[in-house]
């Protein structure tokens, strides 16, 4: 005699086929997530090494650079494109091998006038094979008011890249890098944010130049490895 409380073949179907679809829906979920993830931080494995760097350098975090943010997450900084002051194509790229520190200003921006004789200071100290300060004019009209503005401030160490169109402070801006100017990158060798600060800084004083030393120190040492 049947159990009128047990359930029919075709409930049981149902309910296999219903567990089966349900299965196969999350497995799906799982692996879009997955693949969103791995897309949306590319840098993960890359760019560990910076965060360490980060991490290392943060008791070096203060006085005249105590607004720097050392990178907590890995992020491969884009690779941005301007010209040089002969209207070669650039790219951040061009740097690999290096550590950089990546600035963007311009005349209008009160204070990144006054810092380029600190950031033209450093170059002089430290530029060479393992650093180098990219410092990139936005000015969006006159070319030659950058031109005249760092030749009239005695800039003479550092090389001059700009971009008319703004374009990077735009995509620096996208990916949450850029709020305002000026904004400074310290970019390992390999192209993965160390740090970054809004707005200026003494980059020649006592404490930038120990931070920066201490950066170079730590990359060259990584990228050795």
């Amino acid at each position: 005699m049947t159990d009128p409380s047990a359930p029919s073949r075709q409930s049981l179907r149902r309910r296999r086929f219903g567990a089966a679809a349900g299965a196969l829906v999350l497995a799906g979920l799982a692996g879009i997530y997955g693949i969103a993830h791995l897309r949306g931080n590319p840098a993960e494995g890359a760019c560990r090494a910076a965060v360490a760097t980060a991490a290392r350098i943060a008791p070096l975090v203060h006085g005249e650079v105590a607004a720097l943010a050392p990178a907590q997450t890995p992020f491969h900084v884009p690779d941005l494109s301007f010209k040089d002051a002969a209207g070669r194509e650039r790219t951040l790229a061009d740097f690999r091998g290096r550590t950089v520190l990546v600035n963007l200003w311009a005349t209008w921006c009160v204070p990144c006038r006054r810092e380029m004789p600190a950031l033209d200071a450093l170059q002089g100290r430290l530029g060479g094979p393992k650093f180098q300060v990219v410092a990139i004019n936005i000015d969006t009209r006159d070319p030659q008011k950058p031109l005249a503005f760092l030749k009239g401030a005695g800039v003479t160490h550092l090389a001059y890249y700009s971009d008319q169109s703004a374009q990077v402070f735009e995509t620096l801006r996208s990916a949450g890098k850029a709020f305002g100017m000026p904004t400074t990158l310290l970019v390992d060798s390999k192209g993965c944010e160390i740090a970054a600060m809004a707005g200026p800084a003494a980059w020649s004083s006592d404490d930038g130049l120990r931070l920066v030393r201490a950066i170079i120190e730590g990359d060259t040492k990584t990228a050795t490895r």
